[in-house]
């Protein structure tokens, strides 16, 4: 068996390189079969395959990335510009009436927990629609045509949105059912890219098996496909949160100039990613769709269902009769990659609580920022603390922290363990958002009630002075969820393309967006109790939460990483026999390539 990768995980030999790859196996010790859709998709090696020496001695690095690989990212980045550009002001426009007494931005006034409600809503419908994103392009049109007429939709539910903020549209009230029919059209569209953007920037990779390459100077390296798919989705967060600091350009234009010049920005930018996702398209890897196989796949489920829960029992070899056999379209190599799939799955289960964290820097944090002393600032920049962050957070962790803790501390860091640190920080985010609530009640004027009393009135109006405690307090908690991002958002990324079989990379991505989803579910039923003065509580269920479920995570899963280095190990070797064995190789690409190294 031909393995897709080379495991980083062994410290023992990897002293030079970025040795953190996600270990496609870490969470399942069974071996994968290979992919029913690899005779569509050969490997392809760019130097020689490694032999059994190769293996134990030599280091192992990513690939240099693709140039149509940074096309997708910046398709990425202007459409979470346009995202986070029109969302950042939502808390405001919704919470904040048209002519609010303490000189906030706003629109609809409809108060805080409102507020809170709308914006979970809005983001549970953007991430249970990449289902659907990921069925019209694993059955009919394929990735790249699916984010393309799909766009479509996202630019005209931007359209609606920019048209409905206008002055004259807020005087007359249209402002509200403008704001709601713009969120149901921009979260159909954002469902057809986020599903398939993210498989398709990690498809342009060419190279899907290791190969040894040998550098200007004459040093050998083995070229680990999974470590170029880890730096890939890097790359891609980093252009999502660069993508996303577009919130401080959108809040400021709200404040200084209005909401409707907040949301024109946004649609010009998505309208240059769609220029060049159209100019690019001859440039890309495009894989055709399969069709049938999202149908193969419940079919094969409900076959395991009626056997007790066996999915072998859904393989054609296990089939008593003919006519069991002919009804049945998919090959044993299919199912064992549906194992796999759903040993990701069951790690995804987990993920709801995490992103119910998160969400608290969208809304809460932000009507948080408005009870603090601003100094001018617009009260919802501050979340652009987090993209900030994670910025200038991914290059130190992918070249520093990473290698360090391997190679020095000589630490497993294992998907499992990034994961389950991801949510410890997470709830340390919490811990301090609580801490600082209860700093924000013990300070005057208003105390436990802020904006809201008669000793922080300001003259004979209704504006309110704000509790006296600078707003920047709030920065570490915003850093602390950055953090938690990079350990545990991207490891899910780079788990749900490695656990995938290759004809339903797309559908295992919604799988794994549609865990945010259940994080907005979780806080619309908790945005009731986003009201003073018990804001504290909520901060301090929501860490005991992230903690228990990260540790809990940690204990489910640590012992299969163990169990799966002993399976890497042994087919690392097979691996490495057999293409002892195979003298030649085929070539993907004509020109050298210089590796870039760790």
């Amino acid at each position: 068996m031909i393995l897709n990768r080379l495991y980083a995980n062994d410290t023992e030999y990897d002293n030079d390189h970025n040795p953190d790859a996600l270990d496609s196996d870490a969470l399942n010790p069974e071996a994968q079969a290979p992919s029913p859709s690899s005779q569509l998709h050969p490997p392809v090696y760019i130097g020689s395959v490694p032999t059994p020496e190769d293996v134990l001695f030599l280091p192992r690095v990513a690939d240099s990335l693709p140039y149509p690989a940074f096309l997708v990212a910046i398709v990425e980045l202007c459409e979470r510009f346009a995202y986070y550009g029109l969302s950042g002001p939502f808390q405001n426009y919704i919470a904040n009436s048209a002519h609010d007494a303490n000189g906030l931005p706003g629109a609809l006034g409809l108060r805080q927990a409102a507020a809170t409600g709308i914006t979970n809503a809005f983001q549970f419908w953007c991430y249970v629609t990449p289902i659907l994103g990921a069925v019209v392009a694993d059955q009919y049109l394929g990735k790249y045509a699916t984010i393309k007429w799909f766009s479509v939709i996202y630019m005209i539910g931007i359209a609606v949105l920019f048209v409905t903020s206008l002055p004259w549209c807020i005087e007359r009230g249209i402002a509200l059912p403008g704001l709601l029919a713009a969120m149901a059209i921009i979260g159909l569209g954002t469902g057809g890219i986020k599903s398939n953007v993210s498989p398709l920037i990690a498809e342009q990779v060419r190279s899907t098996t290791p190969f040894v390459k040998t550098l200007r100077g004459g040093r050998q390296v083995i070229v680990d496909p999974e470590l170029t798919v880890q730096r890939i989705y890097m790359v891609y967060y980093m252009s999502i949160n660069l993508g996303s600091i577009s919130a401080i350009a959108t809040t400021m234009l709200e404040l200084h100039v209005g909401f409707w010049s907040a949301y024109l920005l946004p649609l010009v930018m998505f309208a240059v990613g769609y220029i060049v996702l159209v100019r690019g398209k001859k440039r890309y890897v495009i894989k055709p769709p399969q069709g049938g196989v999202i149908g193969d796949c419940f079919r094969a489920l409900w076959i395991a269902v009626r056997n007790g829960g066996d999915l072998d029992k859904a393989k054609p070899s296990m089939q008593n009769s003919a006519r069991g056999k002919a009804r049945i379209t998919w090959t044993d190599g299919f199912v064992e990659e549906l194992k796999t799939a759903l040993v990701a799955c069951k790690v995804f289960l987990f993920f709801p609580i995490y992103w119910v964290t998160y969400s608290q820097m969208m809304n809460n944090f932000v009507s948080q920022a408005g009870q603090m002393q601003l100094h001018s600032l617009p009260n919802d920049i501050l979340p652009n603390l987090d993209p900030i962050a994670i910025i200038l957070l991914i290059p130190l962790m992918d070249r520093l922290i990473y290698p360090f803790i391997r190679t020095r501390l000589h630490i497993a860091f294992t998907p499992t363990t990034r994961i389950a640190l991801g949510f410890l920080v997470a709830s340390l985010a919490m811990v301090y958002a609580g801490g600082l609530q209860v700093t924000i009640y013990a300070a005057p004027p208003c105390y436990a009630h802020p904006l809201h009393c008669d000793a922080g009135k300001i003259g004979a109006g209704e504006k309110f002075e704000p509790n006296s405690i600078h707003v920047a307090w709030q920065a570490p908690a915003y850093i602390l969820v950055a953090l938690s991002e990079i350990l545990a958002s991207v490891t899910g990324l780079e788990l749900a393309f490695a656990k995938a079989p290759e004809n339903m990379k797309s559908f295992i991505m919604s799988l794994f967006l549609l865990t945010s989803a259940g994080g907005s579910a979780l806080g619309m039923l908790l945005a009731p109790l986003a009201r003073d003065p018990y804001l504290q509580y909520l901060y301090f269920g929501l860490a005991g939460a992230a903690g228990g479920t990260g540790f809990v995570f940690w204990k489910v899963f640590r012992g299969v990483d163990d169990q799966a280095k002993m399976v890497a190990k042994a087919e690392e070797f097979e691996l490495a026999e057999r293409g002892s064995a195979d003298e030649g190789y085929s070539s993907g690409e004509e020109e050298e390539r210089e590796v870039r190294d760790v």
